[in-house]
């Protein structure tokens, strides 16, 4: 049976030689513009004309196609707003098929600090109990991210997200970094 955490691992490997790409949504797929209110759900602001959601989600699938041993773990503040299951179904299905959870959970305790704890730190705590070592984060949100794991990030630019070919460029090029075992893993 495939479950989660071993659907991109069904070759028997149990993970080994995974990588895990956290993926934030606001600033990567889509400006970082989206709103929740009530009558609309979740929609972009009026500053981002021209935009929609998940713009970028197919780009994100095609750029990752080259690559079936990378799972993701969603790191969106979305999870914690409308639940993993609807956040995972707003994804195209090739990126949903390589989701395997999320760095927040409904059963967490601290659900009202949960968005204060910094992006970095969520992430770390994600990566601290399911003990990995080739993991990669691409998120705009770099506040507080450690100089020294900034090998682990691509930081994208809050409008342009992964629709920016330098930060496409860079998202590969750290892919195949840590498959060489250069990323400090």
């Amino acid at each position: 049976m495939t479950t989660p955490e071993n659907k991109i691992a069904s070759d028997g490997s149990g993970g080994i030689g995974r990588i895990t790409l956290f993926l934030d949504f606001d600033g990567v797929l889509h400006p970082n513009e989206a709103y929740q209110t009530r009558g609309r759900g979740i929609h972009l602001h009026e500053r981002a004309a021209g935009h929609t959601l998940f713009e970028h989600a197919e780009l994100l699938a095609d750029l990752l196609d080259a690559y079936p041993m990378l799972a993701i773990v969603l790191s969106t503040s979305w999870v914690w707003t409308i639940g993993y299951e609807k956040s995972v179904k707003r994804l195209p299905a090739r990126l949903q098929e390589r989701v395997i959870g999320a760095t927040w959970h409904s059963h967490m305790p601290q659900r009202e600090m949960w968005p204060s704890v910094t992006r970095y730190n969520q992430i770390k705590q994600y990566v601290t109990r399911h003990q990995l070592e080739r993991w990669l984060a691409i998120d705009d949100n770099d506040h507080l991210w450690p100089d020294n794991m900034r090998h682990r990030l691509v930081h994208t630019d809050e409008w342009g997200g992964i629709g920016d070919k330098l930060a496409q460029e860079e998202l590969i090029f750290k892919i195949e970094e840590i498959m060489r075992g250069e990323a400090g893993c």
